[in-house]
């Protein structure tokens, strides 16, 4: 009964082929946190939200998560029309969803954001969660290598794009590429990132980002 408890099934209409299908959520309310890593991973006890984070077709193979859902023109649904939907074998993610099912839906959903051209914060996003759903599942390899595809589409973004319209701001922008740095062995890079955020004239407007970050900077600087 607990995981019936946890999940509940949400409509969504597809917004490329009008197709109704059902997708689980969790219910906020019966989230109870173990812990949260340095780079925002929760963990709870339980469903984690993360593994249906993305909604899936399963008549046309669009993916994406629910903020991305109702968004699409009628240039980006041909694109999806061709390039994914004419490929996809119908399948449905709208059960329960292993940690495996989960980072096949992401996988999907990166690569139609790549196809869809996505800010690269956006993406970064996407290749985060799946890092962390490696992590999770002590993959490090692969974890690893999202994390690396999270640090250089982040970068990118930091630099290029405008943080209007994305849920992120430059603090934590900036926070984040640097304890990614720091988990992949650059700690002159992740110094670096953690002193430009330290810095930032609003840093001591958040509290909690402020003590992660002197945690982390503290945490290289004895190392």
């Amino acid at each position: 009964m607990q995981d019936i408890d946890e999940l509940y099934d949400k409509k969504v209409k597809c917004s490329v082929c009008n197709y109704e299908f059902i997708t689980k959520k969790v219910r906020i309310s019966r989230l109870k946190l173990i812990k949260r890593d340095e780079d925002f991973l929760s963990y709870y006890k339980g469903e984690n939200p993360i593994k249906y984070n993305i909604f899936v077709c399963p008549n046309c193979g669009f993916a994406a998560t629910e903020s991305k859902y109702s968004l699409i023109t009628s240039n980006k649904k041909r694109i999806i029309l061709n390039e994914i939907t004419s490929k996809w074998n119908k399948r449905s993610y709208g059960d329960k969803r292993t940690i495996e099912t989960a980072i096949e839906t992401f996988k999907l959903a990166i690569y139609i954001g790549q196809l869809l051209d996505y800010k690269k914060i956006e993406l970064g996003s996407l290749s985060l969660n799946l890092a962390w759903l490696y992590r999770i599942n002590g993959n490090k390899d692969e974890e690893m290598r999202f994390l690396r595809l999270t640090k250089n589409l982040y970068e990118e973004g930091f630099h290029n794009e405008s943080l209007v319209d994305i849920n992120m701001d430059e603090m934590k922008l900036g926070y984040l590429i640097g304890e990614i740095n720091r988990r992949l062995g650059h700690k002159d890079k992740a110094l670096k990132w953690f002193s430009t955020v330290k810095s930032n004239k609003n840093i001591n407007s958040n509290s909690i980002l402020k003590s992660m970050l002197m945690d982390q900077w503290r945490l290289i600087r004895e190392g």
